[in-house]
């Protein structure tokens, strides 16, 4: 590893660090999220660099943003570890974290690993260094398997690759984002599903939303929860429906 890298290795350590580490100063029982731990892993551990799969990680730092902390990890073997902080209600602590776990459809996978070959695996500078682009959050992509381990952070970047790969990640939470809310409201308030989904369905035919198949299980258990009102129910089925994740 250059010394380049390793310098860089190390800013985003510190930067993951101090993000757990605002978590806790603000909310003493909070636990250090297991894709912190991921991240961590990922750019320190030796013993992982010769036997872990191909990892593509992204994180977003955006204070005052809803979520303003979130972060992605996706395994070559389809494996995806999500932590976020975004608000499940207006009201809800932002303090508080949250984590899942899934499997990423093998399409949205390949484009991930395809992208990140194309964007050179982050390596050297990626930012485009504009003084007039407004601050749309700093990001880090890192991508780590047996020979290799980079990272790169950036606000806006004019490499192609990572434009797309950046949108991929910045939809996919909002996908996630939007889970997280219908499994909230499908437990403790069902009357909010139907917006919910009218936005999720607006942000689909706009193509703003990533892959829908990513929270399938709770779209199908609305889909199959009668107590909840037909429209929502549809808007479920033709979310499930577009991902290709519809019953069979």
């Amino acid at each position: 590893m250059s010394l380049e890298n390793a310098k860089c290795h190390v800013n985003v350590a510190v930067r993951v660090i101090f993000w757990h580490n605002s978590f806790s100063m603000r909310n003493p029982r909070s636990q250090c999220p297991l894709l912190i731990f991921s991240i961590l892993g990922l750019i320190l551990s030796p013993q992982a660099q010769s036997s872990a799969a191909p990892t593509v990680v992204f994180n977003c730092d955006f204070p005052g943003s809803d979520p303003a902390h979130y972060g992605i990890s996706v395994s070559s073997d389809g494996h995806v570890s999500y932590i976020s902080d975004g608000k499940l209600t207006p009201d809800s602590d932002s303090n508080e974290s949250s984590t899942s776990d899934f499997t990423i459809p093998q399409p949205t996978l390949s484009r991930i690993f395809d992208l990140t070959k194309k964007a050179h695996y982050f390596e050297g500078d990626i930012d485009s260094k504009k003084k007039n682009i407004a601050s749309s959050g700093d990001k880090t992509l890192m991508y780590k398997d047996g020979q290799r381990s980079t990272a790169a952070t950036y606000n806006y970047s004019a490499v192609p690759a990572v434009q797309e790969l950046t949108a991929l990640f910045q939809n996919l939470s909002i996908t996630l984002e939007f889970g997280r809310r219908l499994e909230y409201d499908q437990r403790y308030q069902k009357l909010a599903l139907d917006e919910e989904l009218k936005r999720m369905d607006d942000l689909s035919t706009r193509g703003e939303l990533g892959d829908a198949a990513v929270i399938a299980p709770i779209l199908k258990k609305i889909v199959d929860d009668p107590s909840i009102v037909n429209a929502a129910r549809a808007r479920a089925q033709r979310l499930l429906d577009h991902a290709g994740a519809g019953s069979k």
